[in-house]
């Protein structure tokens, strides 16, 4: 894949004439130079359900008169710009209008939906109907016919569906329709039999092409979906719902898989849809550098003018941020990224356990990835199928009970020398009410206080001696050989009519507990749920008492230190190249801003002055470092290194920044 991409919406009602009429080949190639885009994705049906090229299975949009895709493609092609093509999958309002038997019937709150008929929306079609065979028959058409880059199938994820060919096939196979469960499980079914068909139908013309179904959100734990695609395109437009989070937690989680990704996000100031509507330029050069620092290829959204001449400013603006990712590209290939800690993912614990809400499970790791992110900690996340021994630390978050395939996999881990850093309920077996490793206490039972009350007594975390309201729930533990590191006291009572004080929770009663935090033979174990805690209430020392506990398995060894603020992100990547093998390091530091109810505007890009940094080494082949410098500057700058520990400054940098070492 390139580095450079756009993801070109065109989803045009039949309600506006004169489509493409201001299409102008050389406007087209001018914008993609402007833009500085080598890949552009070119729609052949949109969520009207129209195609932009003349069709046998489908209809040509009806104030469309000439082939736009095939145009756009020539033109493309002709400056050496590759060009994926987009066909809607999971929306397709002509034919939901159409075929009322194809028809996708949803939930809400648990509970069937019928279709909304009223209100100006998209509706959903069944990949359990004739509509799949409908649909694969345009991917036949357009993959036979063009000179496709690549096939991006959009609205495409695992949904239960409540219509009546669905509870038809439920029912002969003998089972209850109205069941919640029984309809999750089919829905998995009709999910990989889609993706089977799609595969089938692109692959007849085209064995090579790459496919992805694009569902919004990469599903963590879900090796079935991951492996249905060619490449892996991560939706995440930090201002379209998906927050400045999930671009960090995706790709953490997509990079040990090796599959080529890229991270998408969008021009738009909200989100996707938005005419005459512009995120501002360094919004989208520290996303586009986000996302290269992360290790994906970058695409920016953008939805073309029914008329089909390309706005000037969009191109502009998206230029700006690639002619950077262009300058950078040759430190970016061919990277694996250092990381000595791994999040086992609470999301994919869910989905691993066949939780049908697995969604609700993502604050655990957006609590994760906050607090480590800002303790510059080196990180991805993981699931039961990952390999461990690549990492010193494991993090079980909050809710992750051991089961026999997981405690055999995480003794090995132990066995080699790693430790586990478990909180809540994380590191009790499935089946019992015992601790499956070694933190050198026994499990008492779930706590009958919420809040209760925190205060460290070991001098190695590095936290003020203070009592701490802990919001989320907890457990009681007693000593069993452990090192306490934190008590844990009582409030005067829990809040109930009968029993409250003030205007939250009662204050610390200075009565005991329960050992709060532990340190064991086989890691340290937190009877909070932290991560939980940091997420809903962003309280710093919920973070603070996680980076005492990470600093303290790690033994003071961390991969990096740095005076770089806490917003600022920190990544390495050990690259191969020409001449042998460099480490790169990416530093990042923007500030959003929340405008408006729900939207975090980046608009200034501070200088960032002497930011210092300490690499350890330790674990890497770098007897002899011969030169470090600032990329893409070509700019060497002063070094010391001993004892594997490599020590340098960067005296300033805006929005990002690489130092190579070689």
């Amino acid at each position: 894949m390139n580095y450079r991409q756009v993801n070109l919406d065109f989803h045009t009602s039949e309600c506006i004439e004169n489509i493409g009429k201001k299409f102008d080949k050389k406007q087209f190639q001018d914008m993609l130079k402007i833009g500085h885009i080598n890949s552009i994705t070119l729609f052949s049906k949109c969520h009207h359900g129209w195609s932009y090229h003349p069709t046998k299975v489908n209809e040509m949009h009806p104030h469309l008169d000439f082939d736009l895709l095939g145009a756009q493609i020539d033109a493309a092609h002709e400056i050496g710009v590759k060009t994926p093509v987009y066909i809607s999958a999971g929306c397709d309002e002509k034919a939901f209008r159409a075929h009322e038997d194809w028809r996708y019937v949803g939930e809400l709150n648990k509970k069937p939906i019928m279709p909304d008929l009223k209100t100006p929306l998209f509706h959903g079609l069944c990949f359990n109907t004739p509509y799949l065979d409908y649909l694969c028959a345009q991917v036949e058409e357009v993959i036979s016919k063009y000179d496709a880059d690549g096939l991006f199938v959009d609205i495409s994820a695992p949904k239960i569906c409540y219509c009546e060919t669905c509870r038809k096939q439920i029912e002969r196979e003998g089972n209850d329709p109205n069941d919640r469960r029984t309809l999750w499980e089919l829905a998995q079914r009709v999910y990989m039999n889609y993706t089977r068909r799609i595969a089938e139908a692109a692959h007849k013309y085209k064995k090579d092409i790459s496919i992805f179904h694009n569902g919004g959100h990469i599903i963590r734990g879900r090796y079935d979906i991951l492996n249905a695609n060619g490449h892996i395109e991560i939706e995440s437009l930090p201002t379209g719902g998906w927050g400045y989070d999930d671009m960090q937690i995706s790709t953490r989680y997509v990079q040990p898989t090796k599959k080529d990704f890229l991270v998408m996000t969008g021009k738009f100031h909200i989100a996707w849809g938005e005419f005459g509507s512009y995120k501002t330029d360094n919004a989208l050069l520290y996303e586009a550098a986000l996302a290269a620092a992360l290790g994906g290829k970058v695409s920016i959204g953008d939805q073309l003018h029914p008329n089909g001449k390309f706005d000037e400013l969009t191109y502009k603006k998206i230029g700006k941020a690639y002619e950077y990712i262009e300058k950078i590209e040759p430190w970016l290939d061919n990277v694996d990224f250092l990381c000595n800690i791994g999040v086992f993912s609470a999301e994919s614990y869910a989905t691993e356990h066949k939780v049908i809400d697995y969604k609700e499970y993502g604050d655990y790791d957006i609590g994760v990835s906050r607090a480590l992110n800002e303790g510059k900690y080196l990180y991805q996340f993981i699931d039961i199928e990952s390999d461990f021994s690549k990492y010193k630390v494991i993090i079980l978050p909050d809710i992750i009970k051991v089961s026999d395939k997981l405690r055999a996999k995480l003794n090995e881990f132990v066995r080699c020398g790693g430790k586990l850093f478990a909180t809540g309920e994380s590191g009790l077996k499935e089946s019992e009410s015992e601790f499956a490793f070694d933190f050198g206490i026994k499990y008492v039972g779930e706590c009958e206080f919420e809040p209760t009350y925190a205060d460290k007594i070991d001098s190695e975390l590095n936290i003020e001696s203070a009592c701490y309201v802990m919001y989320e729930k907890c457990e009681n533990i007693s000593l069993c050989g452990g090192r306490e590191l934190i008590k844990m006291y009582s409030p005067y009572f829990n809040r109930t009519l009968e029993h409250f004080c003030s205007h939250m929770h009662a204050p610390c009663s200075g009565e005991y507990l329960s050992p709060g935090m532990v340190e064991g033979a086989d890691g340290i174990y937190c009877a909070w749920r932290l991560f939980a805690d940091y997420a809903h209430d962003g309280n710093t020392i919920y973070r603070n008492v996680i980076c005492g506990a990470l600093d303290m398995l790690l033994d003071n060894k961390k991969k990096i230190k740095t005076n770089l603020y806490r917003q600022g992100i920190v990544t390495l990547a050990k690259q191969k190249y020409n001449s042998g093998t460099r480490y790169v390091l990416h530093m990042l530091y923007a500030s959003p801003v929340k405008r408006g109810k729900n939207i975090e505007v980046i608009e200034d890009l501070p200088e960032i002055y002497n930011t210092e940094f300490e690499i350890n080494l330790a674990d890497e082949d770098t007897d002899n470092i011969k030169r470090v410098y600032l990329a893409p500057q070509n700019k060497d700058i002063e070094y010391e290194y001993t004892d594997k520990t490599l020590k340098f400054k960067v005296d300033k940098f805006v929005c990002h920044q690489m130092v190579v070492i070689e």
